[in-house]
């Protein structure tokens, strides 16, 4: 039976803000009525008066969240509120292996992506890269495809993410898929948190970092010796920097010919995720098969945690 099974179509979520806050609580409401509506239960453990400096709460309250989370019998889904900054914070003072153990399905991404490298380099457990509640299902104009895409993931024991992009390397390769927001794999190198993964298929997305920035932190994944383990990395969405003159023609086509020229491995684009509308959930940690031409790629995912919403 997998991990965490549960025997009726409707499964909890817990909500906890380790990170930012709310700006507006109302985006908070709306996300709940959504996923209610989406056949969802819902339990909102964020209190938005309990706001400190740049964070959803102060670090012994962010903290008690996740426990109180894990611990209740009733949840299935732990949810992030949203990204922003926070989790770095945390993760000396978290205990991995009772939150592995509590079998909860761990979700979100951004900065929650802290977690999920920590969680896989501490017990090898799965979590989910998935919409967050302020960004995504709160959203003004949410998207109907990330609910699905992530009714779809956490709820049947396999996944399969097919994209139609021209112009990507041939690659037919199987291993651990992992990753997330690209500034933070690289916060976490030289860390106990950054998972040792060798032979994997490798994602990454960030938002509000110029081409001249990605390349710099994808050159350090490669002098650091990450990229070189791996089998493929498949790019999401980089979205909202402000190309500006002094670039002179350098944009992000010129930096993905110099990186892939560089470190001589296969780099795909395409990926439906990262800080934009439409997001697929990815298993972080799962096993996955990937391949690809000159058209398009499948991504199938098995060996994770899920829960029987069939």
């Amino acid at each position: 039976m997998p991990a965490n099974m549960n025997n009726s179509n409707q499964a909890t979520i817990a909500v906890i803000a380790p990170s930012g806050y709310a700006q507006d609580p109302a985006v908070t409401e709306r996300a709940v009525i959504r996923l209610q509506e989406h056949g969802w239960r819902v339990k909102n453990l964020v209190d938005p008066a309990t706001k400190y400096q740049r964070f959803s709460a102060p670090d012994a309250v962010r903290l008690a969240q996740f426990e109180a989370a894990s611990a209740d019998p009733e949840v299935d889904v732990v949810l992030a509120l949203r990204g922003g900054y926070g989790l770095s914070r945390l993760l000396p003072d978290l205990d991995f292996s009772r939150l592995a153990a509590s079998r909860k399905l761990f979700a979100g991404f951004s900065d929650f992506t802290a977690f999920h490298l920590a969680l896989l380099a501490k017990t090898g457990a799965v979590s989910f890269a998935s919409p967050t509640m302020t960004d995504d299902f709160g959203a003004e104009n949410c998207c109907e495809f990330s609910f699905l895409q992530f009714r779809q993931c956490l709820g049947h024991p396999d996944y399969c993410v097919d994209v139609a992009v021209d112009g990507n390397p041939a690659v037919n390769a199987q291993g651990t898929f992992w990753g997330g927001n690209l500034t933070m794999l690289t916060h976490l190198i030289g860390t106990p948190y950054l998972p040792q993964i060798d032979g994997g298929i490798l994602f990454i997305e960030d938002v509000n970092e110029n081409p001249y920035r990605v390349e710099r932190m994808l050159l350090q994944l490669h002098y650091a010796g990450v990229l070189a383990r791996q089998q493929a990395v498949v790019l999401g969405a980089f979205t909202k920097y402000t190309p500006n003159a002094y670039d002179n023609g350098y944009d992000f086509e010129h930096m993905l010919d110099f990186v892939r020229e560089r470190t001589r491995i296969p780099i795909l684009t395409g990926l439906p995720f990262g800080h934009d509308v439409k997001k697929v959930t990815l298993p972080v940690g799962a096993q996955a098969v990937l391949q690809s031409d000159a058209h398009g790629f499948h991504l199938r995912f098995s060996a994770y945690p899920n829960l029987n919403l069939a």
